[in-house]
């Protein structure tokens, strides 16, 4: 199956998103606010008393699916689409669409209560951190390790052919889970090195991985934490789609404890999606827009624009000096500064 056709059905799996963001508009109320022209983002969390940033989140999601387009900085504008909302509208569609996205899985159903209070899904149920509630099922974590490798074979292709590992002799991958892009990486690269660096509950699943493969030799796993520490071992280090699970504050502590593990001649490669400055309606700012919302939902992250990136690699003591792309996905090189 071409990747292509691979991205077709992963946004074909994930459309229960928009039946997600529609649902909770016509909760809100927002077509009948909008009606009567454009509103600002503090307008509409005062009146829906919604917490401001996730109402914008979830706006910037509502102009993908061309329910609402934005005009002008922070101000929002209902389509013709988004007017069926409206439950005064002659062809009103309210109702329905409640109902409809009543049906969804427990979630995204929850997503309403995180556009009002800002919060996760876990932060609701007095968890802070929705890794550590995954963790206390042992079959939740199999489930998300063994997505996540799918997800990672989405754009390992693209990966390599977007960048040239082969000048790198040691990489290590931070937060890396079972192995499946170092793998692959180190499958094309035959003299490289490799550490997989993660929590300890990923060792088995990764070595199990490198033995498959033939690279034990070279390819080892160390457990640890990366809001700890991150070992000193490798020339560069990778972090894909990492970042984008947390917010500001923790994403400078794991980025920071990078910069400390790299020599002065060291690189860090960012691999994340790339929010567009001002989101269209294609697939992939759809795709990045919904990912948003999981990451307001989920683990308390956010999908961010490569500029933001870029401020955030900045203030962590990196200076970026190149971004490719490769698939869906941005491939920032930094340096220390």
């Amino acid at each position: 199956m071409t990747t292509d056709l691979r991205e077709k059905l992963l946004d074909l799996v994930q459309s229960h998103r928009v039946t997600a963001v529609i649902y909770v508009a016509a909760r809100l109320g927002l077509a009948e606010l909008l009606r009567d022209g454009p509103r600002t983002v503090d307008e509409l969390a005062s009146r829906t008393h919604t917490e401001r940033d996730a109402l914008a989140r979830l706006l910037v999601a509502l102009s993908t699916v061309g329910i609402c387009s934005r005009v002008g900085e922070g101000r929002y504008l209902l389509n013709e689409l988004g007017a069926g909302l409206d439950g005064a509208a002659g062809r009103s569609f309210k109702n329905w669409i409640i109902f409809e996205g009543s049906m969804l899985t427990r979630r995204w159903d929850g997503l309403l209560d995180s556009i009002m209070s800002g919060k996760t899904a876990s932060q609701l149920q007095d968890v802070d951190d929705n890794f550590d509630l995954m963790a206390r099922s042992p079959e939740q974590v199999r489930i998300f390790n063994e997505a996540m490798t799918d997800l990672t074979r989405l754009v390992t292709h693209d990966l390599l052919q977007a960048y040239d590992f082969g000048t790198i002799t040691h990489l290590m991958d931070v937060g890396g889970g079972s192995g499946e892009l170092m793998g692959a990486v180190a499958r094309a690269h035959s003299t490289m090195r490799g550490t997989v660096f993660d929590l300890a509950r990923c060792a088995d699943a990764a070595n199990q991985h490198f033995g498959r493969l033939g690279i034990s030799d070279r390819v080892d796993f160390v457990a640890g934490d990366f809001f700890r520490a991150v070992p000193a071992v490798a020339d560069a280090i990778i972090l894909k789609s990492i970042i984008h699970d947390w917010d500001d504050e923790r994403g400078r502590i794991i980025l920071e404890n990078c910069r400390k593990a790299l020599s002065q001649n060291g690189r860090l490669l960012l691999v994340e999606r790339a929010m567009p400055e001002l989101p269209g309606t294609d697939e992939a700012s759809r795709s990045c827009a919904m990912s948003d919302l999981n990451m307001l939902r989920g683990p308390g992250g956010r999908e961010r624009t490569e500029s933001e990136y870029g401020r955030l690699l900045t203030e962590s003591g990196f200076r970026p000096i190149a971004a490719v792309r490769a698939g869906r996905f941005n491939l920032t090189e930094s340096r220390l500064c």
